[in-house]
């Protein structure tokens, strides 16, 4: 099988548990996309035009900062499954921030992400240009609670 890795974004932990239930179901290992400054209540406020998500949002162009240790070696794997939770209709910018920091090129990268309630929208557009020479494919969206069972037969429908 190849190198798998799930690599996520958490803002409240709900993605978290669902990417480590994915990690768990295919062997793959598990990175934790950490924002250099953690986000409070306050700054996921997206009802306020001056919290931090919503200026993050408003700015393409704005790469938030990414704290923790670095993946050692990132050409090791083949597949990328990036969860994170959908932001006003595409990834957080944090996304772009962690795809611009290593060299995604001749790998294939599956898209999963939760949300509140809508689809992944512009989502793999607003991501291509931060990952060149990288396969990008919109996964699924991980919003219920899936068996490891049927989490390990999805994962291998991208593998």
């Amino acid at each position: 099988m190849a190198q798998v890795l799930v690599a996520y974004f958490s803002a409240t932990g709900t993605t978290g548990i669902a990417a480590t239930a994915l990690a768990d179901a295919v062997g793959a290992d598990l990175y934790e996309i950490l924002p250099e400054i953690p986000y409070t209540n306050d700054d996921l406020n997206w009802r306020d035009e001056q919290s931090r998500s919503s200026l993050e949002m408003n700015d393409p162009s704005g790469r938030p900062a990414i704290g923790g240790e670095k993946i050692g070696k990132i050409e090791q794997y083949d597949t990328v499954f990036l969860c994170f939770p959908i932001w006003w209709y595409v990834a957080p910018t944090i996304v772009n921030t962690f795809l611009e920091s290593y060299n995604m090129h001749g790998k294939k990268i599956v898209l999963m992400a939760t949300s509140g309630g809508s689809g992944f929208g512009k989502t793999l557009e607003r991501l291509e240009d931060s990952a060149p020479g990288a396969e990008l494919t919109e996964g699924i969206m991980l919003n219920e609670m899936k068996s490891k069972e049927e989490l390990k037969q999805i994962a291998e429908a991208y593998l």
